[in-house]
């Protein structure tokens, strides 16, 4: 799994700084996808150390990563996402702070129901539906809330007056 570019982030996950990793080798290919070159298989294998030497840098910065794809590889995506949890706690210098991790799927079913995250996004996109600022979308944005899930996708959706 490699990612292919990365980026602080504020609108993917409510009330979150977050560290966006794209992966890319995205096996979805969804139509009208606004992001075809996460298709190809590029950029730098996303590890330990890679991810170790993002968190260090951005420390006192973020207060999330989110996994954004990494569909061909979920068993690798929930590996990484509980490394994260650790090495943030090791990095805090002793406060207790720990990341909260993402992952933006592409895949109909919740990939990782017990596994190290604290949201989880899910659904291909279909461009007759739009996304998460949609209210037609099919896409679902949860938060672990104890052991179960709550659907926060309305978060995303502007209220008029």
């Amino acid at each position: 799994m490699k990612v292919a570019s990365y980026d602080i982030v504020f609108q993917e996950i409510p009330g979150e700084v977050t560290l966006a990793l794209n992966l890319s080798g995205c096996p979805c290919h969804c139509k009208g996808c606004h992001s075809p070159h996460l298709w190809e298989d590029t950029g730098e294998q996303l590890d330990e150390a890679l991810l170790d030497n993002l968190i260090g840098t951005y420390k006192g910065l973020i207060t999330c990563v989110s996994f954004m794809g990494g569909d061909q590889a979920p068993e690798e995506v929930a590996r990484l996402a509980a490394h994260v949890k650790i090495s943030s706690l090791s990095l805090g210098e002793g406060r207790g702070e720990v990341l909260k991790t993402a992952w933006y799927s592409g895949r109909i079913k919740m990939p990782a129901a017990d596994g190290p995250f604290d949201y989880v996004k899910i659904g291909p996109y279909r461009e007759e539906l739009g996304g998460l600022k949609s209210e037609k979308t099919n896409q679902r944005l949860y938060k672990r809330v104890g052991s179960s899930w709550e659907d926060i996708t309305s978060s995303f959706w502007r209220k008029t007056l």
